[in-house]
């Protein structure tokens, strides 16, 4: 009789499903995730080790050991590092705030690497030989090297560590102290006693933990490179971009000459700030004049463009508006817009046509921002009501004329903020005339030989531009 042994089988190991947006954990997998209502972000993972008691290295902030009164916390204005680089500076706030937590994104090879690789050379210089940690988990110390010579950039006190290992890397931190921590990129980085792969939903939200820590703890500022999905986010869970005190993208590439840094989050500055930049040889220039350069191609006595003056945080920007319309060929006329919202294109072309009388709800319209910006300014609005009516009409507007205003659903055009520094900006370009609303053309102080014509609604802004 032939004995069969039936082995123990050994329990399988328990999974969980992480969210890809939100890092919501669930038990099984589901279409939708129930925290954030993402389809198909649920991914199988480990779970992380249950019994972890104490933080090991630098897993948290380090907090007061009671409960104290508002008034007894001691506070100062931080001393920011500058980095060297105007643009950055300008982005990040006025400079690097020690302890700071720095997340940027951007699409491969729009120049992550190369502008912090000359971030980390600049500052590497003011802080008066202390020693700069760059990380790189994506490529070789040579590699970095070659990028290093291409840019000129040969700071002594500028220390490479091709490591993936979080672990390691906290422990080189803490034995070099560094001014300054880089890692490039947050996505190769894994901690060797969770057992999931780099790149998961458990792996970043830990190591950004502990990187978190070292920096609240040590007062070192990190910045950190982040991957970005086919939709233009960063990868890995909603809740790193939540982690971090700023948070900056990288826009642009492509066919455009110039690229862009924005901040979508900074706990220490404005998080509408802008930072233009121009790719060369030699790797990111700044500029200096980005309304210059915005307006450098505007073709001159052509129907359909119109310039209007943009805040983004404190700088002010002098973009065109360009619109075409065309007699529709299909049942539905189309709306295309890039750089502006199109709903809101849609609601201008409505107040052209009720409040205007211009019939143009039954041709096909295009709006672009010339460059690749995008606005969200609505005193724009009035600049893409007139080149709207400028291509209906084939009629160009005045080269040199701004044109400023929010429009409503009335027909009213509506008070902007800081109409006085966009007039500046305007005429320190060239420009010599205005449309401006009645509400700020009774207090604007105009610069010599610039004039301000006040408007009040759609229809008398178009019998100026156009008599």
């Amino acid at each position: 009789m032939l004995r069969v042994a039936v082995a123990k089988l050994a329990p399988k190991q328990k999974t969980v499903f992480a969210c890809a947006e939100c890092g919501h954990a669930s038990p099984k997998w589901l279409g939708q995730c129930p925290a954030c209502r993402k389809w198909n972000t649920l991914h199988e993972e480990l779970p992380p080790p249950e019994e972890r008691g104490a933080p090991r290295g630098f897993g948290g902030v380090a907090r007061s050991a009671r409960p104290i009164p508002l008034r007894e916390v001691e506070a100062s204005e931080e001393a920011r590092l500058k980095t060297g680089i105007g643009e950055l500076d300008r982005v990040l706030g006025g400079g690097v705030v020690p302890g700071s937590l720095v997340l940027l994104g951007g699409d491969p090879g729009i120049g992550k690497s190369t502008l912090l690789l000359a971030a980390l050379e600049r500052l590497a210089g003011a802080v008066e030989g202390r020693p700069i940690l760059y990380v790189t988990g994506e490529e070789s110390a040579r590699q970095v090297k070659l990028r290093a010579d291409r840019l000129g950039v040969g700071a002594e006190n500028l220390h490479l560590f091709p490591e993936t290992d979080a672990a390691k890397v906290l422990h080189a931190a803490q034995q070099l102290e560094p001014a300054a921590l880089a890692i490039d990129s947050i996505q190769t980085q894994y901690l060797p006693e969770l057992t999931s792969a780099p790149g998961t939903v458990t792996q970043i939200r830990e190591v950004t933990a502990r990187l978190m820590g070292y920096a609240k703890t040590t007062e070192t500022p990190t910045f950190l490179v982040g991957h970005v999905t086919k939709d233009g986010a960063i990868a890995g869970p909603r809740v790193l971009e939540h982690m971090v005190d700023t948070v900056l993208y990288f826009e642009g590439g492509g066919a455009h000459p110039y690229r862009v840094l924005r901040a979508h989050k900074n706990r220490f500055g404005s998080a509408s700030e802008i930072g233009v930049f121009e790719m060369k040889s030699r790797g990111l220039a700044e500029v200096q004049n980005p309304s210059a350069l915005f307006l450098s191609e505007r073709p001159e006595g052509a129907p359909g463009s119109a310039v209007a003056a943009a805040l983004s945080g404190t700088r002010t920007l002098l973009v065109e508006v360009q619109a075409l319309v065309s007699p529709t060929t299909f049942g539905t006329p189309r709306r295309t817009a890039l750089g502006v919202d199109s709903n809101r294109v849609a609601l201008l072309a409505a107040v052209l046509e009720k409040k205007v009388g211009i019939d143009i709800l039954g041709c096909d319209l295009f709006v672009n921002v010339a460059g690749g910006l995008t606005l969200d300014d609505p005193a724009a609005d009035l600049a893409t009501v007139a080149a709207l009516a400028s291509s209906f009409r084939d009629r160009p507007l005045d080269g040199r004329t701004l044109v400023l205003g929010e429009v409503g659903l009335a027909g009213e055009v509506r008070a902007v903020a800081q109409s006085d520094a966009r007039l500046a900006e305007a005429a320190r370009l060239g420009f010599v005339r205005a449309l401006v609303p009645a509400g700020n053309a009774r207090h604007a102080e105009a610069p010599a030989g610039f004039s301000v014509e006040p408007v009040e609604t759609v229809a008398e802004a178009l019998d100026r531009l156009f008599p």
